[in-house]
């Protein structure tokens, strides 16, 4: 999971500095693999604007510029980016400027034209990986102003390792639920203020598969801006979390995703075909995926469809066929819930890994749904305009997973952690992670809410007490246990001694892959295996073996040819 430390700032902002704010995530089980510094060695860099181009008299890839900062001059600036125009503003380095690769620049001569700075590209001003043309800044941006003020630098992108269990953290939010309660600083709000609908229309939606769908929330927003473009603070955003900007559509389900936790997808509304249908793929049907690659789908694969079949695999990625596009007016936005054991290991079978599917197969919030919808509505008709038709929050109530009660008893929570903690000390962490609690004189009652679907039994509240009290503040404790001498046998051989006979007779022990080539397991047993991989490391690993004899042999001859 990767965000902006400004972004999680926005929703809980403890008085810690970067290192102190990653030692506390660490320390709570949310491993941070790396702290990455954004916009650093960028004093000087400006915003430019280009007042003329005109071409090189002496280069055919070469543009000679006239760019304003804002005061004095405009200054002429050769530059070789292929989209350079006339009216545009871009990052712009002086001379004298330090870029944040170490390099200098300097007034020079450039086949014959002097060239005072430097209209920049992304890669050479540490902002992302684009190295074929100079970055394009939106027009209300001030000529002449700090690049770092305008984008809101520096920053730090912070990359954590998450736990499988707690898929409630591959959100900003999640993460703000955590640092709030190991903080005791207060968060912000997570609710969303709904979004009036300025007209009826809505698409229908058949839940009949409601085991493998239970709950799917849609909205029809009509007549979008098709030029619009994401505001710079958007693709920043998306940009520090390892996402690039797309289309303003889908920057906004990945913005939501990030921020809430709540995957969505967005389908161009006129080229969808009738009522939407989650339900299992058949044998033998195909789709054509986003990425344009058409795969076969199995039986035990979710699909959404309309009536022209299969339009997406449903928590993993949308088809083709309904993506939106600069083309698109009119947009469906879909939130749904797919339970983990309908999604697991399905995107592996297609050779996917999507940030979808990996929510999806760790589980997000049955509950989420609406208020992502909600908050994808607010952020797309501030950016593009158009008209929201109402929330349709389809619910099969009896096949949304619940959280049962549990009780925390405090003789339990003493045994596993071996020391006292005040109970007012407890019943302040369990309330700090949002958790509903009723004290008695035994221990506590705790309401699980549906964003905290990994605590399923009494020891996973224990845990959630030990990692927000301190791993650090529990005293250590010399475990004291009684050591009886094993039962002496003489019907029973231990392996070891086994092995270290056979060793001292001049035999060899031989460890070998499970997995083999394909055609050396059926030259060796007869027949082919039964077990084949789907996606195998390579064609030596393909099958399970059905003997030990193929890497006895290949190993005799990989030793032979040494």
């Amino acid at each position: 999971m990767k965000f902006s430390e400004k972004w999680l700032r926005e929703w809980v902002n403890p008085a810690l500095d970067m290192d102190e704010l990653a030692h506390r995530l660490t320390m709570i089980g949310h491993e941070v693999d790396a702290v990455e510094p954004q916009g650093l060695g960028l004093d000087g860099v400006v915003v430019g604007e280009v007042l003329a181009v005109k071409k090189h008299p002496d280069a055919d890839r070469l543009s000679v510029c006239q760019v304003s900062t804002g005061s004095g001059d405009a200054l002429e600036v050769v530059c070789g980016a292929p989209n350079v125009v006339a009216g545009m503003k871009s990052p712009f380095a002086p001379a004298g400027t330090r870029l944040p690769n170490g390099m200098k620049l300097r007034k020079s001569k450039i086949r014959g034209v002097v060239s005072n700075g430097m209209l920049c590209s992304a890669i050479e001003i540490g902002l992302g990986d684009e190295s074929d043309g100079i970055v394009e800044l939106p027009q209300d941006a001030s000529v002449g102003q700090p690049l770092t003020e305008f984008l809101d630098l520096p920053d730090n992108s912070i990359d954590l390792d998450l736990t499988p269990n707690r898929g409630d953290c591959f959100s900003v939010l999640g993460i703000a639920r955590d640092v709030s309660a190991v903080t005791g600083t207060a968060m912000k709000d997570p609710s969303v203020a709904p979004v009036k609908a300025s007209i009826e229309d809505e698409h229908p939606v058949e839940l009949v598969l409601p085991e493998g769908c239970p709950r799917f929330a849609g909205r029809v927003i009509r007549n979008i801006n098709a030029s619009a473009e994401s505001p710079v603070w958007m693709k920043e955003r998306l940009r520090r979390s390892g996402l690039r900007a797309i289309h303003p559509v889908v920057d906004v389900t990945n913005y939501v995703m990030l921020e809430l936790g709540q995957p969505l997808h967005a389908y161009d509304l006129g080229l969808v075909q009738g009522p939407i249908r989650p339900r299992m793929a058949k044998d033998g049907e195909k789709v054509t995926l986003l990425d344009e690659r058409e795969v076969e789908l199995k039986n035990n694969t979710l699909v959404i469809t309309d009536d022209s079949g299969p339009i997406g695999l449903a928590g993993i990625m949308g088809g083709l066929s309904t993506a939106v596009s600069d083309k698109t007016s009119d947009v469906f936005f879909e939130a749904a819930f797919w339970p983990p054991a309908f999604m697991a290991g399905v995107a592996r079978q297609y050779a996917l890994h999507t940030d979808a599917s990996l929510r999806f197969e760790r589980g997000v919030d049955p509950a989420g749904q609406a208020r992502a919808i909600e908050r994808a509505t607010e952020l797309l008709l501030d950016i593009a305009g158009g008209e929201a038709g109402p929330l349709s929050d389809h619910v099969v109530a009896e096949h949304v997973p619940t959280n049962a009660p549990l009780e925390l008893r405090k003789s339990r929570l003493a045994k596993v952690l071996g020391t006292e903690i005040e109970a007012s000390r407890v019943s302040e962490i369990l309330s700090g992670l949002g958790l509903e609690i009723e004290a008695s004189d035994s221990g506590w009652q705790v309401q699980i809410p549906s964003f905290r679907f990994d605590i399923d039994v009494e020891d996973a509240l224990v845990e959630e007490v030990a990692r927000i009290y301190g791993y650090d503040e529990i005293p250590e404790q010399t475990a004291i246990a009684e050591t009886p001498l094993a039962t002496a046998t003489e019907t029973t051989i231990d392996l070891d001694l086994i092995a270290n006979t056979l060793v001292a007779r001049d035999y060899q022990e031989v460890i070998t892959y499970s997995f083999i080539d394909e055609k050396m397991n059926t030259l060796i047993a007869g027949e082919p295996s039964e077990l084949v991989l789907s996606n195998p490391i390579s064609t030596e690993m393909s099958v399970m073996r059905s003997s030990i004899w193929p890497g006895l042999i290949e190993a005799a001859a990989a030793n032979v040819a040494r």
